[in-house]
């Protein structure tokens, strides 16, 4: 198998951080100029107490874009560097990455609790079996 398929779901993870970054801003900027805040109604405390769930659910989502998505690109980076790419650590991160995209909607828009759990759930399965999967290759080894 091509080592660099991992790069695809990668790149997709990437993708989809700049795509709720972008989205974030959507909501962010035009709720700041509708209400003609002032800076000192930005601080983090006075804009978190301010703004309505369809402004901080981007935003939250962007921070937990930074958070296991972080262990996804550090295995993927290690599964290319080790030489171990194969079509069902591929597939898992495809997985992973689809999960995530569906999290990420969710949470930005309508933002059901428990279908946002079931998501984030799958994708975090995913992402531990990667974990493992590489763990044991590696203590096997």
């Amino acid at each position: 198998m091509n080592q660099a398929e991992i790069f695809g779901p990668f790149f997709a993870m990437i993708f989809l951080t700049i795509v709720v970054w972008a989205y974030m801003y959507s909501r962010r900027i035009p709720f700041i100029r509708s209400r003609q805040l002032t800076p000192e109604q930005l601080t983090p405390v006075e804009f978190a107490r301010l703004q309505p769930p369809a402004v901080s659910n981007p935003s939250d989502n962007l921070k937990n874009l930074f958070e296991l998505p972080l262990l996804f690109y550090v295995l993927s980076l290690y599964l290319f560097a080790t030489n171990q790419v194969d079509a069902v650590y591929v597939l898992a991160a495809w997985c992973f990455v689809a999960f995530r995209c569906l999290h990420s909607a969710v949470h930005c828009t309508f933002n059901l609790i428990m279908l946002r759990f079931l998501l984030y759930l799958v994708s975090s399965l995913a992402l531990w079996f990667i974990a493992a999967r590489a763990a044991f290759s590696y203590l096997g080894s």
